[in-house]
C-alpha cells in the first residue's frame, strides 16, 4: 500500500509541483484550505506525513500544525513546513511547535523528495519501536508466570532490546547524515576515542564508580548521536561554507537542546523511562559542548556538574575537529592538536580525562589513522 502524504498550500502552483514530483511513489492529496484537511481527519481518513504552507488564510500554518500535534491521533504524523519566509525566528518557532523539518521555496523537488522520504522511514521505524515495545511488555507478563523458563526469556529480551537499541541509532544517525555534510567516520573516530578514554579510566578514583562495564558500552553506543540535534538546524547556517555570523553560531548551539529534546521524546515513547538505554545519549547531546570552566553552552554547567558521558565526549569531539578539515581552516597535525588541548586543562576540559587523553595520546592517533577520510573527500561541516 502506498503512503499517504496530504500538502496543504493556497498556491495552486505549488500544489501541482508537489503532486507531480511525490505522486510518481506516494498518494498525495492536496488542499487549498486548511479546514478542508482538518475536515479530512475528522472524517476518519488517515496520512503519513503532511506538508503545510505557513502563511494561508486561517488556519494558517502553524494553527494546522497546533491541531495536528494536540490530537491523539494525528499528533505522531511528521509536519513539514513549506515557505518562503526568511527570518531563522519563523524556523525556530516552528520547529518549537512540533513541526520535524522547515523547507523553503521555491521548492527543490529533489530535496523535497529527499525529506519526504527520511521523515517517513523514521517515522516507520519509531512506530515499529513502540510495537515491539509492547510486544515485549505483553511478553514479560505472561512468562513472570513461568519462573522455571524465566532465565531463557530474560536472555531472549535481551537480545531483542540490544536489536532494539541498534534500530534507533541507525535511523537517528542516518537522518544526520543526510542533513549535515559531516562523513560517518568522524561518528566512528569520536566513538572509538571515548572508548579509549573510558578504558584508561575504568580505575580512577574518580570515576570508577560509573565506569562500569554495562556503562562504557551504553556510552559507546551512544556517543554517534552527539549532534544528531543538528537535523533541527536550518539547512543555510548547517550547511554555510566558512564560518558563522554570531547570530548564526546562536541558532548553531541550539543543536545541543534539539538533540537532548530529540531523545527524551523518543525515550518517552518507547516507555523505559529513567533507565532507558538512551539516557547517556540524552547527557551527550545536550551537554558534550560544556567547559570545566563553566563558559560553555547550553547551560553553562562547570566541573563535576557536567556529566561524565558529557565530559568525555567533549575531549573526543574537540580532539576530532582539530585533526579535521574544515572549510575555514586546515586539518592540524596530531601533535599540534594535543598542544592545543593540553592548553584547555582545567579550562575547557576536566584535567583528569585530559591527562588520561595525553597518556594514550598514540591511540587517539591510531584511531584516527585507522578511520580516516577517504583522500578524496571534501565533506565540510561547520563544528
Amino acid at each position: 500500500m502506498r503512503q499517504k502524504v496530504i500538502a496543504v498550500d493556497d498556491q495552486p502552483d505549488n500544489l501541482l509541483i508537489i503532486e507531480d514530483y511525490l505522486g510518481k511513489n506516494y498518494d498525495v492529496i492536496t488542499f487549498n484550505l486548511g479546514q478542508a484537511m482538518i475536515d479530512y481527519f475528522e472524517s476518519g481518513n488517515k496520512a503519513d506525513l503532511v506538508l503545510l504552507d505557513i502563511v494561508m488564510p486561517m488556519p494558517d500554518g502553524y494553527a494546522l500544525c497546533n491541531w495536528l500535534k494536540s490530537n491523539p491521533i494525528t499528533r505522531d504524523i511528521p509536519v513539514i513546513f513549506l515557505t518562503g519566509l526568511e527570518s531563522t525566528d519563523e524556523e525556530a518557532y516552528a520547529l518549537s511547535i512540533g513541526a520535524e523539518d522547515f523547507l523553503h521555496k521555491p521548492l527543490s523537488p529533489p530535496v523535497l523528495g529527499a525529506r519526504v522520504r527520511n521523515h517517513l522511514l523514521l517515522s516507520q521505524v519509531r512506530h515499529a519501536l513502540q510495537n515491539q515495545n509492547r510486544g515485549l511488555e505483553k511478553l514479560v507478563i505472561e512468562r513472570t508466570r513461568k519462573i522455571q523458563e524465566q532465565s531463557d526469556e530474560l536472555m531472549r529480551r535481551t537480545e531483542q532490546l540490544i536489536s532494539a537499541q541498534s534500530a534507533i541509532i541507525s535511523a537517528f544517525c542516518a537522518l544526520v547524515e543526510a542533513r549535515d555534510n559531516e562523513t560517518g567516520n568522524h561518528v566512528r573516530r569520536t566513538q572509538h576515542y571515548l572508548l579509549a578514554l573510558c578504558e584508561k579510566l575504568v580505575r580512577h578514583p574518580r570515576f570508577a564508580a560509573e565506569l562500569t562495564q554495562t556503562n562504557i558500552q551504553l556510552m559507546f553506543k551512544s556517543a554517534p548521536l552527539h549532534d544528531i540535534g543538528k537535523v533541527a538546524i536550518p539547512d543555510h547556517i548547517l550547511l554555510k561554507p566558512g564560518k558563522l555570523t554570531p547570530d548564526e553560531r546562536l541558532i548553531m548551539q541550539r543543536h545541543a537542546e534539539f538533540g537532548a529534546e530529540a531523545i527524551a521524546a523518543a525515550e518517552r515513547e518507547i516507555g523505559e523511562g529513567s533507565a532507558s538505554f538512551l539516557g547517556y545519549a540524552r547527557q551527550i547531546a545536550l551537554t558534550h559542548h560544556e567547559r570545566w570552566d563553566g563558559s560553555g553552552y547550553p547551560r553553562g554547567l562547570a566541573g563535576d556538574a557536567i556529566p561524565l558521558a558529557g565530559r568525555l565526549m567533549a575531549v573526543a569531539d574537540v580532539y576530532d575537529a582539530l585533526i579535521s578539515r574544515r572549510s575555514y581552516k586546515p586539518a592540524f597535525p596530531h601533535d599540534e592538536a594535543v598542544d592545543i588541548m593540553r592548553a584547555e586543562r582545567g579550562r575547557h576540559f576536566d584535567p583528569d580525562i585530559l591527562d588520561c587523553m595525553l597518556d594514550c595520546a598514540e591511540k587517539f592517533e591510531d584511531i584516527a589513522r585507522c578511520f580516516a577520510d577517504p583522500p578524496a573527500d571534501t565533506t565540510e561541516s561547520t563544528t
